[in-house]
């Protein structure tokens, strides 16, 4: 396996880890937590790209009109989703984030659709119904949707789908969207600490070291995957994607013991038949076909 199988792997580990993190942070309001997330991650991306030299390139494509609208939208999405999510991890409620994870993929497919008139292959139809299934049965065992799942599902969907339309690579995106909603969370943090309720600096060393150590978690996975990305095939990407919400049920379940029956697992069960269906297919679709076989009198 080339470096960059490894490197991929290792960036969906770490995101499988994720709850583990966030669960240290327990006792801090989760948007206290996400306002540090953002500011420590833009500081040390922007000090990453400054000390490898890559600033003036960063400023020369970053700062246009276009560019800054699209990544303030995905900004604001991808700040809800974090929020979302340390929220959901420390209320007791990781095998439903994971579940969000888990549906992704497929409400992405079905954005393209809807929106870039995308059309779908015949078998990607089979488990986007099946989805929709998984969730409507979990709907009536939980008796209320999903909405945690739903909401991580749909923030990040959209912002993947606002992505698509952005120039940028995942380092210089990633560096940008913190960048543009990083004043929010400081003024955030400011008006926290002074009206007496802030955590950074008042709760001891581990709260302070575990959110600054939330830019750090953000961003070594993210470098991870930028260059995994470029090493290996997307479809093999694709396949690797499930590693993390895998993890995250599985610790959910089994280091947190959340609740979780026989009930529960025919819905997840249904979700995890549409993925692997969805998997397969999208493996034989981009498959690259066989090379010729030679003519006689070849070679």
């Amino acid at each position: 396996m080339n470096k960059g199988i490894w490197y991929g792997i290792g960036a969906y580990v770490l995101w499988g880890f994720f709850p583990i993190y966030w669960k240290f942070l327990r006792d801090v309001s989760a948007l206290q937590v996400i306002g540090h997330r953002i500011g420590w991650s833009f500081i040390l991306l922007a000090t990453y790209i400054l000390l490898s030299g890559q600033w003036r390139e960063f400023r020369s494509v970053a700062f246009t009109r276009k560019t800054v609208g699209i990544y303030a939208i995905a900004g604001i999405l991808l700040s809800f989703n974090w929020l979302i999510y340390v929220w959901g991890v420390n209320a007791g409620f990781i095998v439903e984030t994971s579940l969000g994870y888990f549906i992704n993929p497929l409400l992405s497919v079905l954005l393209g659709v809807i929106f870039l008139r995308e059309r779908l292959r015949p078998w990607q139809w089979v488990p986007v119904g099946l989805a929709a299934a998984g969730v409507g049965y979990l709907t009536w065992v939980y008796g209320r949707p999903p909405w945690i799942a739903l909401s991580l599902a749909f923030t990040f969907g959209f912002y993947g789908f606002v992505k698509k339309l952005s120039p940028l690579g995942s380092l210089y995106g990633l560096t940008l969207e913190t960048g543009i909603v990083f004043p929010a969370a400081l003024a955030y943090l400011v008006f926290v600490d002074l009206s007496g309720a802030g955590a950074f600096l008042h709760d001891g060393l581990q709260v302070n070291l575990f959110l600054i150590g939330a830019g750090l978690v953000t961003t070594i996975p993210l470098l991870m995957f930028a260059s995994a990305a470029k090493q290996i095939p997307l479809t093999v990407v694709g396949l690797l994607q499930y590693i993390a919400p895998t993890l995250q049920f599985l610790i959910g379940v089994l280091v947190y013991k959340e609740p979780f029956d026989f009930a529960h697992f025919i819905g997840f069960a249904i979700v995890w038949v549409a993925l692997m269906i969805f998997a397969v297919e999208s493996y034989t679709a981009n498959r690259p076909p066989p090379a010729p076989l030679p003519e006689l009198g070849e070679g």
